[in-house]
């Protein structure tokens, strides 16, 4: 299978929004750059309609309107592209993330190595971030927990590496769930993460969690989240992100309504990470 990368070039107080309305119609995984941004999907999923549409709803952006170019990436030359453009980072003061050709950081307490492939999830990318800063606020010990829409798996090792003994990592797309495998056995916690094809409908049978991580997207949380609430035990957090601070009102909403307690919330360049609880 091959991919589409999408170069996209926006005016920096757009880039944030397209991100989002991109993710909505297939793109999975971003790359920042001097001029805007590329968008990465697979071939079969690339609707240049929808492209097209995203973009003329921005024409007439005050600060200038967006242009986008695409091209085919053999699923062979990913990794090259990848590796020209991923860099080391640090989140939380805390937490080191890179890929394996970057060297250690001993000065931090955790470090956790990403190989991307085609999956979205290097810390990059600011609702990543808010979440993994979440993470170091909740209490993981020996707690079982579900990762929603792992891609890379960045969550689900952050969780082993704060002290979970499971972690049920699940996505929709095929090469995701080998990579946040990969990537588990990367950083030597495949024992205590499982990764899983399937959407919220892969629950099944599955006892509650104590903690559950999803970041996705609006209207994927929106539609699941009478099923957040059943897999999750009371007294337990989950950690939401992939929307904006405009639609905060929508999830504490669908969130309240089901039940949940909303309890705190991080924002960077207009995104959210927010945090509630099962006060059952």
């Amino acid at each position: 299978m091959d991919f589409i990368e999408l170069r996209v070039t926006a005016p920096a107080d757009l880039t944030d929004i397209l991100v989002a309305e991109l993710g909505e119609v297939g793109f999975d995984t971003f790359e920042d750059n001097d001029e805007g941004f590329c968008a990465y999907t697979t071939e079969d999923a690339f609707n240049q309609d929808a492209v097209s549409e995203v973009l003329a709803k921005y024409a007439t952006w005050p600060s200038g309107h967006p242009t986008a170019d695409s091209r085919v990436i053999t699923r062979q030359n990913w990794n090259t592209e990848w590796e020209k453009n991923f860099e080391p980072l640090v989140i939380g003061e805390q937490v080191s993330v890179r890929a394996p050709f970057h060297p250690e950081r001993p000065d931090l307490p955790y470090d956790i190595v990403i190989m991307p492939r085609m999956s979205f999830g290097t810390g990059h990318h600011n609702t990543t971030a808010l979440m993994i800063e979440n993470q170091l606020t909740v209490d993981h010990q020996g707690k079982r927990v579900l990762d929603m829409g792992c891609g890379t798996g960045i969550l689900a090792i952050m969780a082993v590496h704060l002290g979970a003994n499971y972690v049920l990592a699940v996505d929709v797309e095929p090469w995701t769930a080998e990579n946040a495998a990969d990537n588990a056995l990367e950083n030597n916690v495949q024992d205590k993460v499982e990764a899983r094809l399937g959407d919220i409908s892969a629950l099944d049978g599955e006892e509650p969690f104590d903690i559950i991580l999803a970041n996705i997207n609006r209207n994927v949380l929106l539609e699941d989240m009478g099923a957040y609430y059943r897999y999750l035990r009371p007294g337990g957090p989950i950690l939401f992100s992939g929307f904006y601070e405009e639609d905060m009102h929508l999830i504490r909403d669908a969130a309240e309504k089901e039940g949940f307690r909303y309890q705190s919330m991080r924002t960077r360049n207009d995104w959210v990470s927010a945090i509630f609880i099962n006060p059952q």
